[in-house]
């Protein structure tokens, strides 16, 4: 072969190679826990996008839930110390604040020692991408809180194993750093008719069952929300209008509020806060 052909085919060559890079996905940015205290997890590029500003509301407006609160908060505060803590479930009612508690309890603890806890929201329809997250977060020294809201498993669906792995049962597990909460409306993650069909159809029906709330079993702690009486929902309106200086909270209000919450059929968290929505409006008033 002579010097001009080698010359041609190394050029080819080298002009392929460049084509199949380009085409190539480019490598994952590294992870950067300093870069913000709050992400979200892009599974298609396996990366954590910084959020520069959280939507929570103070602790302090979070009424009717106490108990619940405490309980979070001082699971957290552990954590973000260094010492043993669970894994959590927050199930229940619609708009009783779930959400609303663990970005709450994430901003408060950061709020007492800034930086000491990032906060990394996964999304439900990435959860199978959950192993290679908590290995990414395992080699970081911050302390991390994962958090996936409304979480739950339909039929047929089978992502499930992959938390069920990190959570407990994998060899790899939990990486000490990190921490894992849900929320979700279903106590088991699994809807009822799914696993009275489980039930139903398996040789072995209690098997079949126990493989599905299995799943829950590995949260360490489940948390309830229930919907709340109407002294809490008012507890909650007149929380936000001291808090955004909307007034004083008159009869005339109350009975908007109640009239409201009635044709919404719920006294929730969510409720009280479209309220307040519309009664910062009607007083042309902002939120801030």
């Amino acid at each position: 072969m002579d010097d001009k052909i080698a010359y041609e085919l190394l050029a080819e060559l080298r002009r392929m190679n460049g084509a199949l890079e380009r085409l190539a996905p480019g490598a994952a940015p590294e992870v950067d826990l300093k870069a913000a205290d709050a992400f979200v997890w892009n599974a298609g590029r396996d990366a954590l996008e910084p959020i520069a500003r959280v939507n929570r509301i103070p602790l302090a407006l979070l009424k009717g839930v106490d108990r619940v609160r405490d309980i979070l908060h001082d699971n957290t505060r552990r954590f973000a110390q260094g010492f043993p803590a669970n894994n959590v479930l927050l199930w229940g009612a619609r708009g009783m604040g779930k959400s609303s508690l663990v970005k709450a309890v994430h901003g408060a603890i950061n709020d007492n020692k800034p930086g000491v806890l990032a906060l990394v929201e996964i999304h439900r329809e990435d959860i199978e991408s959950l192993p290679r997250l908590m290995r990414k977060l395992g080699a970081a020294s911050r302390r991390v809180l994962v958090f996936c809201d409304d979480l739950s498993f339909d039929k047929d669906d089978t992502s499930y194993k992959a938390l069920k792995a990190v959570l407990e049962g994998g060899l790899e597990g939990r990486p000490a750093n990190v921490l894992f909460y849900a929320t979700s409306n279903r106590r088991h993650l699994m809807p009822r008719d799914m696993m009275e069909n489980e039930r139903s159809t398996a040789i072995n029906p209690s098997e079949a069952v126990e493989e599905k709330v299995s799943l829950s079993d590995r949260f360490g702690l489940w948390l309830g929300l229930h919907n709340g009486t109407q002294d809490d929902y008012f507890a909650m309106i007149e929380g936000y209008m001291a808090h955004y200086a909307l007034g004083a909270f008159t009869e005339q209000i109350r009975a908007d509020a109640l009239e409201w919450s009635m044709t919404r059929g719920a006294r929730s968290g969510r409720v009280a806060w479209q309220f307040i929505q519309d009664l910062a409006g009607r007083l042309e008033t902002q939120l801030s």
